[in-house]
């Protein structure tokens, strides 16, 4: 199985970033050879026209996979298999360098992911300091950034600085919903490639064949989500997320009057803060313990901590809040999507479209709402739910925030 097949539907992508790997493998070869003849350590070759460049800038839509085209790629880079020297394309899929990569063990691929609402100067100064260093044991020292959009103006304007002037043999692959999220400074100096939502057909098939899904189930999650791989294998494979989506798309039945706009509103949010609490209650007591461990808080002491060391423990915590907050926010959106996603099909409806229906079983909820309103009402009630979505992105608080969108989505 070569490295790309879990990028669905990016045919194009596909190719260029395959045509690279082809380039930057050319490359290291090059330089071998160049140093066996005597050239000096690490001299680049002679330049020539190449697809290979040190920095990269994927975007798309929420789905479509940036980052498991950032991955890919880095381990098509570092890629050692020696079907290689007889012509076959970097990526194979199987070789240690190719499968290191993939689930994250390769001393030479750094993937940073957050999980609190910002990337700051701290943590980006750490990846420019690693992105200085030569590749310890593999081809090329690769930084995939997946959360670039929530680099902080500070963070950003640290993390210039490396793409402007790369060490060698040092690549940066920086993933964002858009380009517009990213500093202009530095995606004037990254190579661009946009990925599209895959196709509903595509999502389902890779859930039957990868994850084992039964088929109805996996036609019915790709379509629920509109091609978003991560969220159609949760769908498919988590009953309380199919539960939590079935309560959301009802809501639009359920807001006839004040009481009922403002009861859907408080237990959306109690929804949301349940799932941060659960998150929490998994994966903070893990971290506080290991980290006290750590700190030398031994049980013959009554587990107190060591002098000096309250500081670090008030930095998990705040860490921890902050990735709560991001929980919250997140199922929140997610909730909001789906939302979105109920009036798009009332809108096919009005307006008699051929675009397929995504919520194929709440039909009858659909048709119900089409039928008691007009297609202006339905695309104010999709603006509202924009309107909400952005109210969360400025920190409103979540209730205000959800309760002025469910008295919009009565009001029409």
């Amino acid at each position: 199985m070569a490295v790309w097949d879990d990028l669905v539907g990016q045919e194009r992508v596909t190719a260029q970033l395959a045509a690279a790997a082809r380039d930057a493998d050319a490359i290291v070869t090059a330089e071998a050879e160049l140093e066996a003849a005597g050239g000096a350590p690490g001299e680049p070759p002679e330049p020539t026209a190449s697809k290979m460049t040190h920095a990269w800038l994927f975007t798309g839509p929420p789905g479509s996979g940036r980052s498991t085209a950032a991955r890919a790629f880095a381990a098509a880079l570092q890629c050692v298999s020696p079907d290689r020297a007889l012509g076959g394309a970097p990526g194979c899929g199987f070789c240690d360098g190719c499968h290191t990569a993939l689930v994250g063990t390769h001393a030479d691929v750094e993937v940073v992911r957050t999980d609190v609402l910002s990337i700051g100067v701290k943590e980006t100064r750490e990846l420019v300091r690693r992105a200085q260093l030569s590749p310890a044991n593999g081809r090329w020292q690769v930084i995939v950034l997946e959360d670039s959009d929530r680099l902080t103006e500070g963070a950003g304007n640290v993390l210039l600085k490396a793409v402007e002037e790369p060490a060698p043999r040092t690549v940066w692959l920086l993933c964002a919903p858009s380009v517009e999220d990213v500093l202009p400074t530095i995606r004037s100096r990254c190579r661009h490639l946009t990925l599209r939502t895959p196709p509903v057909d595509a999502v389902a098939d890779v859930l039957v064949r990868r994850d084992g899904i039964a088929p109805d189930l996996a036609a019915s999650a790709a379509r629920a989500t509109q091609g978003h791989i991560d969220r159609a294998r949760r769908l498919a494979t988590d009953e309380r997320a199919r539960e939590r989506r079935a309560t959301v798309l009802k809501l639009p039945l359920r807001i006839d009057d004040v009481g009922g706009c403002l009861k859907a509103a408080q237990e959306l949010v109690d929804a949301a803060a349940e799932d941060a609490k659960q998150v929490a209650e998994e994966v903070d007591a893990k971290e506080t313990e290991e980290l006290r461990a750590a700190l030398g808080a031994a049980a013959g002491t009554g587990g107190r901590l060591p002098r000096g060391t309250a500081g670090v423990m008030k930095d998990l915590q705040d860490r921890q809040k902050r990735r709560a907050t991001r929980t919250q926010r997140d199922t929140l959106d997610l909730a909001l999507t789906d939302l979105t996603g109920f009036y798009r099909d009332v809108l096919a409806l009005q307006l008699g479209s051929s675009v397929a229906i995504a919520n194929t079983e709440v039909q009858d909820a659909l048709r119900r709402v089409a039928e008691n309103s007009t297609s202006e009402r339905t695309l104010r009630r999709i603006e509202a739910i924009r309107a909400c979505r952005e109210a969360l992105d400025a920190n409103v608080a979540p209730l205000l925030a959800v309760e002025a969108m469910t008295m919009a989505l009565r009001a029409g």
